[in-house]
């Protein structure tokens, strides 16, 4: 698991994420999970990217 909720950058063990977790489900992530610095993102008709300035692009 990673250290941070990429939903809301709280630790990831700090609490209950289940409504992240279904939140994700429709969202793209708001925060990096490994240094919960805020993400770029990008919505398009096809799908996401979220960019990291420390840990790069993620997509979907």
């Amino acid at each position: 698991m990673s250290p941070y909720c990429d939903h809301c950058g709280r630790l990831g063990d700090d609490g209950d994420h289940s409504a992240c977790r279904t939140a994700r489900l429709m969202e793209p992530p708001r925060y990096c999970a490994a240094c919960r610095r805020r993400l770029v993102v990008q919505v398009t008709p096809r799908g996401w990217s979220a960019r990291c300035v420390e840990h790069g692009v993620t997509t979907d």
